[in-house]
């Protein structure tokens, strides 16, 4: 196992190896994906006894389902017989699932129920309560978004999440009623490395000007141009998770962000309910806000949720999911499903601003000469401010703390030998 402290400096250099070198990418499989909490998908995608949809853990194909009592799990999506895949649909509603190679049968619940030839064949020999599916080690939900570990002894998801919780309320909790996914998610493939996407989304306010400027030129959004401004920070909830778009000023107006009137006028009209079960402060943030929880789940006022998907250390599978409020009028989901699939669809607008440079700074890290040279995310060093009112750690907007905050994260775990080893905060 390498050793990632020395990849990543105390004073905001990153060594470009950790985003090519295929050792490292191994080494993230077992110690990231293979231990942190992971974003499965929505509830309401799984709404009735036996609803199943799949989903990955890093690499790990899964499936989020219900069982027959409606109870959540998330199973490895392979046969334990000879490891083939026991689900080819991407959704659906079984109360078992068939194994296409042999027949073994497993319940919704994870048992193995169904054995060809278990008498003639098997003798009767075969203990079938050991040979179930492979269930994740725990499996929670936050106000709707289902999140599972592979870890059993990984710290609870309330407190995985920590501070991050009371930034992701803006998103799943503005009204009564909560959220849902609307129907099918984007999935595409891009030629970069996982981390740039959940770096970017974490708080990297500074390349919108210049990255985005075109789409601004055509009207495709009105989110604001300046990068330096006064009332609004970055903010750094801890355990590597990062949110843009705090507020210690006079307030948001969601009117100033959204191409989309119909929307804005949906977010102006909400905000009294949404001072009422959040709070003044909350209000007072408006905006949903742009975040990343560690390692791969991100959130955006598309408005999506996604998740960076690791296929390979040059490689990542982007699936995202238009998420709205449940009880928003079907005018106001019609307009963000639209919205967001020309800004960050597969061929959104900024999407594709994005992508190039993911692309280009990922390639870095395979040239001889580039490698030597270490990646800066060192603005804003030493002018972080801590809030009386906001949780987290607040810093100029923009800045690249949340950065820092992610790559240190990303080491320590990468380096933990258990969770016992894992800071708190």
């Amino acid at each position: 196992m390498q050793n990632t402290r020395q990849l990543i400096g105390s004073s905001g250099l990153v060594d470009r190896r950790i985003f090519t070198d295929a050792s490292l990418y191994q080494q993230e499989l077992e110690q990231v994906f293979g231990r942190c909490w992971l974003f499965l998908g929505h509830e309401t995608q799984v709404p009735k006894p036996n609803d199943f949809v799949a989903a990955y853990m890093g690499e790990d194909p899964v499936l989020l389902c219900r069982d027959s009592k409606s109870k959540l799990h998330a199973f490895l999506n392979m046969c334990r017989h000879r490891g083939n895949r026991i689900c080819r649909a991407d959704a659906g509603n079984a109360p078992s699932f068939m194994c296409t190679y042999h027949g073994w049968t497993f319940s919704t619940d994870g048992k193995l129920v169904g054995v060809p030839g278990y008498k003639e064949a098997y003798f009767e020999e075969l203990d079938r309560s050991q040979w179930g599916l492979v269930e994740a080690g725990q499996i929670d939900a936050y106000k709707g978004l289902v999140f599972a570990t592979w870890d059993k002894k990984a710290p609870s998801l309330k407190d995985y999440m920590g501070d991050m919780a009371w930034w992701l309320d803006l998103l799943v909790d503005r009204r009564d009623g909560g959220t849902e996914v609307l129907v099918g998610a984007h999935r595409w493939v891009i030629d970069c490395n996982w981390k740039f996407g959940s770096d970017n989304f974490s708080g990297d306010v500074y390349h919108t000007t210049v990255t985005h400027g075109s789409i601004r030129m055509a009207g495709i959004t009105r989110t604001r141009v300046t990068h330096y401004e006064q009332d609004r920070h970055t903010v750094n909830p801890g355990k590597g998770n990062g949110y843009m778009g705090a507020y210690v000023g006079p307030g948001y107006n969601p009117s100033m962000a959204m191409a989309q009137p119909v929307m804005a006028k949906y977010w102006q009209d909400t905000l009294p309910e949404l001072e009422k079960r959040l709070g003044e402060i909350r209000a007072k943030q408006g905006s949903i806000g742009v975040a990343t929880m560690f390692p791969n789940f991100t959130w955006h006022p598309g408005p999506m949720v996604r998740v960076w998907n690791p296929r390979g250390p040059l490689k990542t599978e982007i699936w995202s999911y238009c998420i709205v409020d449940k009880n928003a009028p079907q005018e106001v989901k019609d307009e963000m499903r639209k919205n967001l699939t020309i800004t960050f669809g597969p061929g959104g607008a900024m999407e594709a601003d994005d992508m190039n440079n993911w692309n280009q700074c990922t390639m870095s890290g395979k040239s001889m000469t580039a490698a030597k040279y270490p990646m800066n995310v060192q603005m804003g060093l030493g002018h972080e401010t801590k809030s009386e009112t906001l949780p987290g750690v607040l810093s100029p907007w923009p800045s690249e703390t949340n950065q820092r905050s992610f790559y240190n994260r990303w080491a320590e775990i990468m380096a933990a030998p258990s969770w016992n080893d894992i800071a708190k905060t």
